[in-house]
Order: structure tokens, then sequence, then C-alpha cells
């Protein structure tokens, strides 16, 4: 993605992906270049959080901090070879 949008590739640090997405997921999908990933969940958290009533919201955090650290790991692992970001 960043190489249709004309942005240089750059390293990603994975512990601030990870970070931003457990306090708003999405943001450190965005953060990542993974701007669909993140409007995903920016829509879905919410409605975790007031389709249960709170019960599950949480989880979404979790699991949004964890893609976004999965995401940022094989960006900067793909970087070096030379292939696309996305």
């Amino acid at each position: 993605m960043c190489y249709l949008l004309g942005m240089a590739a750059t390293r990603k640090d994975p512990g601030l992906a990870a970070v931003l997405s457990l306090i708003v997921p999405g943001v450190g999908q965005i953060y990542n270049g993974d701007f669909l990933r993140g409007i995903f969940w920016l829509i879905v958290t919410p409605g975790f959080w007031i389709g249960t009533g709170g019960v599950f919201g949480w989880v979404c955090h979790v699991i949004a901090a964890w893609t976004a650290h999965r995401r940022a790991n094989w960006h900067n692992y793909r970087l070096p070879l030379g292939l696309p970001a996305s």
C-alpha cells in the first residue's frame, strides 16, 4: 500500500503499534499502513462494547493490539526482501 501512495517504506515499531491498538483499536493498524483493517476495528469495537453491554469490548482491544503487533513484524520482515509492504 505504501508504494501505491508514493510513501517511502519504513520500519514499524511493533510495540507502538500494539499500544496504539490497545488504547484505540484500529489506530495501530493505521500506523502500520493497513487502513482498511484499521477502519474495520474502529467500527467493530464499539459494536462489541454496545452489543454485549461492555462484556466483550475489551476482547477487541486485545485482539487488535495482537494483530497490529504481528502485522508490524510482518511489515518489517518484508522490507529487506524488497517485497511490497501490503
